[in-house]
């Protein structure tokens, strides 16, 4: 395990709060990596349980890891995230580090996963935000189980080279999440190429959404969070659908489909902008007419390669 002998150094940020069931698994699998990061920052972001103790053990044995605690505050949101991974990037700004890295607290990675990350960075110079496919104890993979499929990057470990992630602005605060998709999606429209690689996965402890509510309410608050991202209604009505087949069945796809619905009769605010929303509408439809033409030709859909990957080889316009 080596942090010195890499052409690419990179840091870590993990905003955490009440992580004390599952953050010794990430801190474990961390230290073991076969190339470690100059600094790991673990922001404790309010915590009330024994988050901050267990990463005192580690904080102790090795240097290269900060334990940052922010004032204990009543609500949680996604926005107050961003300001987690603001007060981690302060404690790493005088660092030489070229690649940084948003990791969520209950994961648990291969022990060469930032190696094989870094390989990625290095065959290609225009890859803006690198990351794998998970799964979860419930048997959800990533890869069979959404249509995000190979461009996008989940926010549980999103690696940016340190050039993209400065020039979109780093992560923009939204209480209702999507934070990391927005992030992704913009690096894509600028001009970046971002992937998700199938190789390799990490397991992601806690199901999606469910930190604070369960599986209705979640679907509920997704289906929301679809309109406010700018999700086009087609897709979300193909989307309401599909979740009908997986367990618990109709009542979620409402669910998901009733979220959406509330967003626009409440007028949700969106954070997202208008160009944002049109890139991210069209590269839906053009998911949409690749499955019905698989479905029309009974072809087996590939959620993963649903979209080829083509590769950004010229910038376009900054979004700053």
């Amino acid at each position: 395990m080596s942090n010195e002998v890499n052409d690419l150094p990179y840091v870590l940020i993990s905003p955490s709060r009440n992580e004390a069931r599952f953050i010794e698994e990430t801190l474990r699998s961390v230290v073991a990596q076969t190339v470690l990061p100059l600094k790991w920052v673990i922001v404790n972001d309010g915590s009330t349980d024994a988050t901050a103790e267990i990463v005192g053990k580690y904080t102790a044995a090795h240097s290269w890891i900060e334990l940052v605690n922010r004032p204990v505050r009543k609500e949680r949101h996604f926005a107050a995230k961003v300001e987690a991974v603001r007060a981690g990037l302060e404690r790493v700004k005088g660092l030489p580090y070229k690649i940084v890295g948003n990791l969520d607290a209950d994961v648990t990675l291969d022990f060469d996963h930032f190696e094989f990350l870094l390989s990625k960075f290095r065959q290609d110079d225009r890859l803006g935000v690198a990351g794998t496919v998970f799964h979860e104890p419930s048997g959800y993979n990533s890869a069979t189980d959404s249509f995000e499929g190979q461009s996008y990057v989940s926010g549980q470990c999103q690696i940016f080279r340190r050039e993209c992630f400065e020039e979109i602005g780093g992560y923009v605060p939204s209480k209702v999440g999507g934070i990391d998709w927005m992030a992704v999606t913009t690096a894509r429209m600028v001009g970046w190429n971002t992937r998700s690689f199938r190789e390799k996965s990490f397991l992601h402890h806690r199901p999606l959404g469910t930190a604070e509510r369960g599986e209705i309410g979640s679907a509920f608050a997704y289906g929301k969070k679809d309109y406010i991202l700018g999700g086009h209604p087609l897709w979300q009505v193909f989307r309401s659908v599909y979740r009908m087949k997986k367990r618990p069945y109709i009542i979620a796809g409402g669910a998901l489909f009733s979220g959406y619905v509330n967003g626009f009769l409440t007028r949700a605010e969106r954070p997202v902008s208008p160009e944002l929303m049109r890139f991210h509408r069209r590269e839906q439809m053009l998911k949409l007419k690749m499955i019905l033409s698989s479905l029309f030709r009974l072809k087996k859909i590939d959620n993963f390669e649903l979209l080829p990957v083509e590769p950004n080889t010229t910038r376009i316009n900054s979004v700053k």
